[in-house]
């Protein structure tokens, strides 16, 4: 008897994840960022991100309000809308791309690479994420780290607070997608 609800399990698994994985949506996906210096940490929450993807064809795509940033200080979130990121002019930041590899009849984790491109503050540029994806009880989770370079977006900091700001951003993101419904 618990032979043939293990064999039913196992062999419903990736069924499942095709199933609940063709298409998600998340509309509270969560990216942050950190820049440390021996000055200061300025790290930042962005929990109101829109991410869509369609597992049958391995797209991706993310779009999110710069304002939506949450900073521990009300002063760093000024600087970083009004002189850095200059939210009036570039309000959102996107992200379109294709999961490598993947397959969706695996019920377990998988690491893959998902290459696209990412634009911020105006400029667009190729990035490759290592991501993990997970399917656990039926929501599909993607979460990963990569590096972005400030001056690859053409973000100015000037030189006198150029020591407290990281010439390199850590970003980390976590998408938790339910089934998306037209």
């Amino acid at each position: 008897m618990n032979k043939s609800i293990l064999l039913f399990a196992l062999f419903m698994t990736p069924l499942c994840w095709g199933q609940s994985a063709s298409r998600v949506i998340t509309k509270q996906g969560q990216i942050s960022f950190f820049s440390h210096t021996q000055v200061e940490d300025i790290e930042a929450v962005n929990n109101q991100v829109l991410s869509v993807a369609d597992f049958s064809t391995a797209e991706v795509a993310v779009s999110m309000l710069m304002r939506a940033f949450v900073f521990k200080k009300a002063l760093m979130q000024e600087h970083f809308n009004e002189s850095y990121i200059e939210s009036d002019i570039y309000p959102k930041s996107t992200f379109e791309g294709k999961i490598l590899d993947f397959d969706p009849t695996l019920p377990e984790s998988q690491t893959k690479l998902v290459k696209g491109q990412i634009q911020i503050h105006g400029v667009s540029k190729e990035l490759e994420i290592k991501t993990k994806i997970e399917n656990i009880q039926g929501s599909i989770i993607l979460s990963g780290t990569f590096d972005l370079r400030v001056a690859d977006y053409k973000i100015k900091i000037p030189p006198i607070v150029a020591g407290n700001i990281s010439k390199t951003i850590e970003v980390s993101f976590r998408f938790e997608y339910q089934p998306y419904e037209n």
